[in-house]
């Protein structure tokens, strides 16, 4: 059984960091892609960033580009999402997923039918 579990949410000034992680198992994760993605009171779910867990290639949305960065780490089975300069737009529930894809085009990871699991999201606040 597959599940993704989130943390690291919580309230922060604009400006400021935090560093969100999504603890994975049931799968062999190596072989495919894990993304973020958040959604807003009222907004539908929007892509933020995906990373192809075999190589640590990624791909970011416009609006996070240079100010998030997405990781892995192998040997605790763990994707991460560094955020920096926060805004207040950021603020949102974000999720983790995991997509069975194995090799695809970066633009096909923002949709969010492309992925099967989901975690239950933890929440982002910024305040201004």
């Amino acid at each position: 059984q597959v599940q993704l579990v989130e943390s690291g949410g919580g309230l922060v000034q604009a400006g400021g960091s935090l560093r969100l992680s999504c603890q994975a198992s049931g799968r062999t994760f190596s072989s495919y892609y894990m993304g973020w993605f958040r959604q807003a009171p009222g907004k539908e779910r929007e892509f933020v960033a995906v990373i192809k867990w075999s190589s640590g290639t990624s791909y970011y949305a416009d609006s996070v580009k240079g100010r998030f960065t997405i990781s892995r780490d192998n040997a605790k089975n763990t994707v991460y999402l560094q955020m920096n300069s926060l805004k207040p737009e950021d603020t949102a529930v974000y999720y983790c997923a995991s997509s069975p894809r194995v090799s695809t085009l970066w633009v096909v990871l923002m949709r969010a039918n492309e992925y099967d699991y989901w975690g239950q999201g933890t929440q982002v606040t910024v305040s201004s």
